[in-house]
């Protein structure tokens, strides 16, 4: 793409912004082809039989293609309305990382690499999830990972559903069919995708703050990075824990089932945004930068992967830097964050084979 020389500044800007435009017209011609009744889609997206692809949680029929573009933390592209509150899958699990991080900050997880069950002044005896003596061995960080081998049933759906899920680049591209048995490795042994391991994760960290995780994620990011009120995050009508006596809902990593966190784009990008920051918010310290740091470090098993944040570390996006990472989601959701050159995106219900291209017409207007 030729640019107006810099001698012209403001035609230079004036042709830069309509280059960024385009990146966002890409977005928005290029629609996941899933029906926007959720419904009907989300039992039919992750090759499960009944009763295993029950929903459990709430589902709302989705809006269209949205999202947006921030350079220098200023908007320079938009479609689509960035307004349209939709449930975003498995961008959830990033924000499961970060409220491991505002524990881990705090001193509530002392060391990730201690076993769960050891994790002070929590009585797992509660729900068993970490008792025998292959359960409990797994730490934070084989769950944070996706390492973890935890066998067991939650909420009604075992383990078993989501062994042998085939994700790109992680080498379980073949084999044995999802849902099908896989003999176990050691904790740590072996990465896979398995959204009830991540539920499992979520109510540990349930267990941890000992308060419902969507009121720890308001108070201590939403809220100070001014995000709107307009978002929740939910879990199944079955996946109530008793707290200190209190019952309370655990939420779900995503809405694999159903539930998870319903949120508009401008709210992702500001999450986006806090993280491509190192954490600070203005000059308020939200997260710390060795949390961030720590969850961008690659898994030894799968170095696309982290803290429940998917790396570009080898190039999973030809187009992105290096140094790029991704709160990512089935349906075309998708955070991109690349500190080397100041800038988050937001797609929303964006065809996955489209986001390389996009990201390259973003680097292109970033010349």
């Amino acid at each position: 793409m030729s640019y107006v020389p810099a001698a012209d500044p403001a035609a230079w800007e004036e042709n830069k912004g309509a280059a960024f435009d385009a990146a966002g017209r890409f977005a928005a011609e290029n629609e996941i082809k899933w029906s926007r009744d959720l419904a009907v889609e989300i039992p039919r997206q992750f090759e499960e039989q009944p009763p295993w692809n029950e929903v459990l949680g709430p589902v709302r029929s989705r809006g269209g293609p949205n999202g947006l573009v921030l350079r220098g933390g200023q908007i320079v592209a938009e479609w689509g309305n960035t307004r349209q509150i939709d449930q975003t899958f498995s961008v959830a699990k990033s924000y499961l990382s970060i409220l491991a991080g505002l524990a881990v900050d705090r001193g509530l997880i002392r060391d990730v690499h201690e076993p769960v069950a050891r994790t002070p002044g929590i009585n797992w005896g509660d729900d068993g999830g970490f008792e025998g003596p292959h359960n409990g061995k797994i730490t934070w960080h084989h769950l944070l990972q996706q390492t973890s081998e935890w066998e067991g049933t939650l909420w009604d759906k075992p383990d078993l559903v989501d062994r042998n899920r085939r994700v790109r680049g992680s080498g379980m591209t073949g084999g044995a069919k999802k849902g099908t048995h896989r003999d176990l490795a050691e904790p740590g042994g072996f990465w896979e995708y398995n959204d009830i391991r991540i539920n499992r994760l979520s109510l540990a960290l349930l267990r941890v703050w000992r308060r419902p995780l969507p009121e720890v994620f308001r108070e201590l990011v939403m809220d100070p990075i001014g995000a709107s009120r307009d978002w929740e995050w939910r879990g199944y009508r079955n996946s109530i824990a008793l707290v200190d006596g209190r019952e309370i809902e655990s939420v779900a990593g995503g809405s694999h089932w159903g539930g998870g966190v319903f949120i508009h784009a401008r709210d992702q990008a500001r999450v986006g945004l806090l993280m491509q920051r190192g954490g600070m918010w203005g000059d308020k310290r939200i997260l710390s930068r060795e949390w961030i740091d720590r969850s961008r470090q690659p898994c030894p098993l799968f170095a696309s992967y982290g803290y429940l944040w998917w790396l570009n570390t080898e190039r999973r996006y030809p187009s992105a830097s290096a140094g790029s990472y991704y709160a990512m989601g089935a349906g075309g959701n998708l955070t991109w964050v690349d500190p080397d050159h100041d800038l988050v995106a937001v797609l929303r219900w964006t065809d996955p084979a489209a986001a390389d291209r996009f990201m390259g017409l973003v680097m292109a207007a970033i010349g």
